[in-house]
């Protein structure tokens, strides 16, 4: 398995130079590397001096780049997927459209790129994978598919379980399925389809807790709004349960009342890229290692029967917590996030909250 590497923080901030950089580092650490763009246009390819395509290519040793086209993911996937439905369906009926008929509509650009990401994740032919995405709330919400996800399969399954239509369509779920499938509902066909989504969601919820495996850091430069748009990113990025490994200041200096913005995270400065030097972003660069020492998302006290959230960048006005089923939801932002509580925990009412020190704590 790979470490995943990426970059967050308002545009034209040089999110895809320091990119670059962290890739060129890596290499020339010995490691091996994939940067990888969801960015179609030309500018990764114009700052790396070479034009860059679909599959991977070497750019230097030890260091290769992809870009990833939807068009063509889309495709790929719609072929596959066509495969699928002729081993499982009876009368098959996507096989009279074709991939390249296909348009892109919004949210398929993420979605195409994050199981492309794990596709090079599970492949073990690199030891870190930069990834310079959207930058935003899109690349969040896509690096918290499996956690969002989870919550979707985990709560509408026993929602339907346990309702009165569930109940009252269970005796007909097999002969009408029967009649549509290739293959017997009764028996154990569907099973292992199933614990294959179910392990690969584990996988990436327990990928996104992991700052040995996924960690994101802060860009931003000297102006106000992106100082704050990073801040905006840090709290939210603690929605979906990435860690944040620190904060990347380019072109300008790290002042006190910037290195404040971000405390207890380190700020570094990094210096202006001249022509093809990339050595000084290089050398300016973080220690990415000690992301493990970085503050987490959550931690859940049982003993003391408290959860607590770091939430940095939103005041307590922003914030609202809610229990309105056996899950505490939390809404800052735009993000929600529905906290999965430990057995002991479960069915336990919230009996008080504060927020405290950028710290959302919750008892029961």
């Amino acid at each position: 398995m790979a470490l995943m590497l990426t970059f967050l923080g308002k545009g034209g901030t040089g999110r895809t130079t320091i990119a670059i950089a962290a890739a060129k580092k890596f290499a020339a650490s010995g490691k091996r590397v994939l940067l990888a763009t969801q960015d179609p246009g030309p500018t990764l390819g114009i700052l790396l001096g070479t034009a860059i395509s679909n599959e991977p290519q070497e750019i230097a040793p030890n260091f290769k780049a992809v870009q990833f086209l939807s068009t063509l993911l889309l495709e790929k996937r719609w072929e596959q997927l066509k495969s699928l439905e002729s081993q499982y369906v009876r009368n098959p009926f996507f096989k009279q459209v074709y991939g390249q008929e296909l348009g892109i509509l919004p949210g398929m650009d993420s979605a195409l790129a994050l199981d492309r990401l794990r596709e090079y994740d599970i492949s073990n032919e690199y030891d870190v994978i930069v990834y310079d995405g959207t930058g935003g709330i899109e690349e969040l919400r896509m690096l918290g598919t499996a956690e969002i996800l989870g919550w979707y399969v985990r709560r509408f399954r026993q929602v339907l379980a346990d309702s009165d239509l569930g109940k009252s369509l269970s005796p007909f779920v097999q002969p009408v399925i029967s009649t549509v499938l290739n293959v017997d509902w009764s028996g154990d066909n569907f099973s292992g389809p199933a614990q294959q989504i179910n392990s690969i969601l584990e996988k990436g919820k327990a990928a996104l807790e992991d700052p040995q495996r996924l960690v994101a850091y802060l860009v931003t430069n000297g102006e106000e709004s992106a100082i704050a748009t990073a801040r905006y990113l840090w709290g939210s990025a603690q929605q979906v349960g990435l860690i944040i490994g620190g904060a990347i200041v380019n072109q300008a200096t790290v002042t006190e009342s910037i290195a404040a913005e971000f405390t207890p995270l380190t700020a570094v400065a990094i210096p202006t890229r001249s022509g093809n030097d990339w050595e000084r972003i290089k050398n300016a660069l973080p220690d990415f290692s000690q992301a493990v020492t970085a503050p987490r998302p959550i931690n859940i006290n049982v003993s003391d029967r408290q959860v607590s959230l770091f939430l940095p960048g939103f005041d307590k006005k922003q914030i609202k917590l809610t229990q309105s089923g056996p899950e505490v939801t939390i809404e800052a932002g735009d993000q929600r996030r529905n906290i999965l509580l430990p057995p002991e925990l479960t069915g336990k009412s919230v009996t008080g909250a504060k927020f405290q020190n950028s710290y959302l704590i919750i008892s029961f």
